[in-house]
């Protein structure tokens, strides 16, 4: 996560510079030690001293700083830094970058770092499209450079194309990425996330109150630690993550034929420096929640009623795919070629804590699955936080007290990995 690593911000020339202000506020927010080095044509866009205090600390920006440099300030700046981004990148200093050259403070940092380099480019669409800039951006790639790409559309300039400064959100998750131990790299995680929808008529449906929130987490928690996640999603408002694939489903069949399908297929490993104990595995997280039962007959056409008259509607079980996975998980394994980890989630009502471990240690025998997170509904259902129990089959327990839903993923990832 994050929280407690030492970041170097070297904002760039671009008129996007005012748009560090953002980030560097959501860094601090998320617990990150900032240091902001800024290139002379970005104080013309944004003021230091807006950096400064929202970083907490001293904006650097002149390479021959009597003061600073007693200390070699850029040395300093490029070793105690977890990552240097930077944010925005303008075609000048990417073009300085690519080529070793250090005429200021943000390039001789660039030079003397050896931390994980983050570039977010932000320019006129014909400068990123440029052969120069092209091959300039090759360079740092070939490097081991990550470039956040620019977005597409309105420019500051009037034009409309590539070249729109990332959205911060996006910058983040590079950097989480870069950063995360790669422990799941090789495996596959196959997630479900949001409500099903079973449908009474071609209007009305059955459903929950579920966001996808917990779920969405749980698959960008798995993509940072390195695994190639398959994410099963019911109708939701939520973004899914980056880099994840997306399977839109609306009903707990559609659910069903897709998670199966998916868990079916072989896992190709890749090399790795995960530990063999995480390589080549499956993971199946049902974040979902899938809903237990669906109308007996679906209606073709809207079903009418009278005033002040009802109508009865026939309910039947839905799939339940937890149980069918564990009931065929010789067959799933040997099908994918490796281990398959079940994690089944159990939703509550009534606050009574026993009541919850109880019927969550059931589930996780019943359903044959290696470990149950049991919650409360009120406790997660729409929020960005959650307070859980994990159970698994070992007989651990573990209670992770009310935090935010991808703090709680991680520590679910975590337990799941030492099943």
């Amino acid at each position: 996560m994050i929280s407690g690593i030492s970041i170097t911000l070297i904002v760039g020339g671009s008129i996007a510079a005012y748009k560090s202000a953002e980030l560097v506020r959501e860094l601090v927010k998320q617990g990150a030690r900032v240091r902001v080095v800024m290139s002379d044509s970005a104080t013309k866009f944004i003021s230091p001293l807006t950096l400064q205090t929202l970083s907490d600390s001293r904006v650097a920006n002149e390479l021959f700083d009597a003061e600073r440099e007693a200390k070699i300030s850029h040395i300093s700046l490029a070793d105690t830094a977890d990552v240097v981004l930077v944010a925005p990148a303008s075609a000048d200093l990417i073009a300085k970058a690519a080529h070793g050259i250090a005429d200021d403070l943000p390039t001789t940092v660039l030079l003397a770092t050896s931390a994980p380099v983050i570039f977010a480019p932000a320019m006129n669409v014909n400068m990123w499209t440029h052969p120069a800039t092209v091959e300039n951006v090759a360079t740092l790639k070939s490097r081991g450079v990550h470039i956040v790409e620019p977005g597409e559309g309105e420019l500051a300039c009037g034009w409309l194309g590539a070249g729109r400064f990332a959205e911060t959100e996006e910058i983040l998750d590079s950097i989480e990425l870069l950063t995360s131990k790669k422990d799941l790299t090789g495996s596959r995680v196959v997630v479900t996330a949001g409500p099903t929808r079973e449908m009474i008529d071609p209007i009305r449906f059955v459903s929950n109150r579920s966001t996808g929130k917990m779920g969405m987490a749980l698959a960008r928690a798995a993509r940072w630690r390195g695994a190639d996640v398959k994410l099963v999603c019911g109708p939701t408002q939520i973004a899914p993550p980056f880099g994840v694939d997306v399977f839109p489903v609306v009903s707990a069949r559609e659910m069903h034929d897709t998670v199966m399908e998916i868990v079916r297929s072989p896992v190709c490993p890749q090399q790795s420096t995960a530990t063999d104990d995480a390589r080549s595995k499956q993971f199946v997280f049902m974040a979902a929640a899938v809903t237990d039962h669906q109308p007996e007959n679906q209606s073709d056409i809207k079903l009418k009623h009278e005033k002040d008259k009802g109508y009865a509607l026939s309910m039947v079980p839905c799939p339940d795919i937890l149980h069918e996975l564990g009931q065929r998980r010789t067959e799933i394994e040997s099908e994918s070629s490796c281990p398959l980890k079940l994690v089944g989630f159990a939703a509550e009502t009534g606050g009574q804590e026993e009541e919850l471990l109880s019927w969550a240690r059931g589930k996780l025998e019943r359903k044959n699955a290696d470990m149950i997170v049991g919650n409360f509904a009120d406790d997660a259902f729409g929020k960005d936080s959650n307070r859980v129990w994990l159970l698994d089959k070992v007989g651990r327990q573990e209670e992770v007290a009310t935090a935010d839903k991808q703090l709680v993923a991680d520590k679910i990832i975590k337990a799941a990995l030492r099943v």
